[in-house]
């Protein structure tokens, strides 16, 4: 009896670590900030979309009258291109997980190569496994390979007993496994961060916009005051609509991202239950 102790030799075909650093989390979000400022001062705060531009300009302009729907989120202050940059981080990343999670997908319905694996081992045609395994490219055709190629291995192995042999099995797919799931939920937490955190932005920008507002109103009093008082109010509420509309938006592409990522995650458990229960009922 081989000790099971013992590490034993990964094949060259089982699953290796994805390779790859978390240089887009680093900075992506950076650059989401730069681009947020940039589109709030330099297009929404162009001295052109204002009938009394501030001359001075310098970092955050005092333009005044602005002169169409969008360019009064201008007036909401320094708030909005932080939400904006929240706005394209959702995008950047949302964009980003869509492909990953499409590439792990694989090509085809994981169910029918499931099936189509299952058959083929049913009938002890191992390399045919393998070969659906080749044309399927996604995570759980990855760990199915990873675990048909130790399942390969161990029908030759007259060392170890069919229990163990099994045990082998499932510990070269967990293995796979691991390598897999982090790759896809990666950068997920930025979605569901900002998820939460862009509605108390939005209200944070309204807050300081309604401060603004009523301090005015204190301070010059009579119809003129009143009118500067709705119409900062109406600028203040734009924080609250960004918020809300990036929130939801996270939201969404989260729940989509995570539906996704749950149908690949049992489609990994199914194939290490084909693998396991084929081995005890064709190889006792």
């Amino acid at each position: 009896m081989a000790d099971l102790s013992k590490p034993t030799v990964a094949s060259k075909n089982a699953a290796t670590p994805k390779k790859g650093g978390n240089l887009l989390a680093t900075l992506a979000p950076i650059a989401c900030v730069v681009a947020g400022y940039v589109l709030w001062r330099f297009v929404l705060g162009n001295a052109s979309n204002f009938t009394n531009p501030d001359p001075s300009g310098g970092f955050w302009p005092a333009h005044k009258g602005p002169m169409g729907t969008f360019t009064k989120m201008y007036e909401g202050g320094i708030v909005v291109p932080i939400l904006i940059a929240n706005f394209l981080v959702v995008l950047t990343f949302s964009i980003e997980r869509m492909l990953t999670i499409k590439k792990a997908n694989g090509n085809g319905n994981i169910a029918e190569f499931i099936r189509q694996v299952q058959f083929h081992l049913a009938n002890k045609e191992v390399d045919k496994a393998l070969a659906a395994c080749d044309k399927q490219k996604g995570s759980v055709g990855n760990v199915m390979k990873s675990g048909l190629t130790k399942y390969k291995e161990m029908i030759t192995n007259t060392e170890l007993d069919t229990d163990q042999k099994v045990l082998n099995i499932q510990k070269e797919i967990e293995e796979a496994t691991a390598l897999e799931l982090p790759m896809l939920e990666k950068n997920l937490v930025f979605l569901s961060t900002i998820a939460s955190v862009a509605t108390l932005l939005g209200l944070f920008g309204t807050v300081l916009g309604m401060i603004r507002s009523f301090s005015k109103l204190g301070e010059e009093g009579g119809g003129e005051a009143a009118r500067e008082l709705s119409q900062g109010i109406s600028e203040a509420l734009y924080n609250t609509a960004l918020g809300i509309g990036t929130s939801a938006v996270a939201i969404i592409m989260y729940n989509i991202f995570t539906t996704n990522i749950d149908g690949i995650t049992y489609g990994i458990d199914e194939s290490g239950f084909t693998l396991t229960q084929s081995f005890a009922a064709n190889y006792k």
